[in-house]
């Protein structure tokens, strides 16, 4: 409802000890925006990978963000209100737990993306988009 999410996979077929990447990239509707990380409050925009014994998640990289200025409250906050791109890198892990995990066929990836966007008017309740991968062990 408030931007589009395109979601791509480096990889489906992964082995122990691969690294691979997660790309979102994110357009907001016209006149929207989402929190970038900074020095504020509100609720970044963010990638939340669902825990597995064979995944090993990186920090989140994001882009550099825009200065927003809220004019009645005479605030200025990092927030993305164009076209960017967040990556998420993940490594499968080569440990015996993470082997055993992977040995039973194919897996999932999964989590959520979560924002709180806002219009020049409006701030809407804070949104979860699901995003899942179907991965093949090598």
């Amino acid at each position: 409802m408030h931007l589009t999410v395109l979601t791509s996979i480096s990889t489906t077929e992964i082995a122990p000890g691969q690294k691979l990447s997660l790309a979102f990239d994110i357009t907001p509707k016209r006149n929207m925006h989402v929190y970038a990380p900074g020095k504020h409050d509100y609720q970044v925009i963010a990638v939340k990978l669902d825990a597995q014994p064979w995944l090993k998640t990186a920090p989140t990289t994001y882009p550099p963000s825009e200065i927003y200025h809220f004019k009645e409250l005479d605030e200025k906050v990092e927030t993305y209100g164009h076209q960017f791109k967040l990556v998420q890198d993940v490594t499968v892990l080569d440990t015996a737990a993470a082997k055993k995990a992977l040995a039973a066929g194919p897996v999932r990836l999964s989590g959520v993306l979560t924002y709180q966007a806002c219009d020049d008017k409006v701030c809407y309740a804070p949104s979860k988009v699901p995003v899942n991968f179907a991965l093949t062990v090598k």
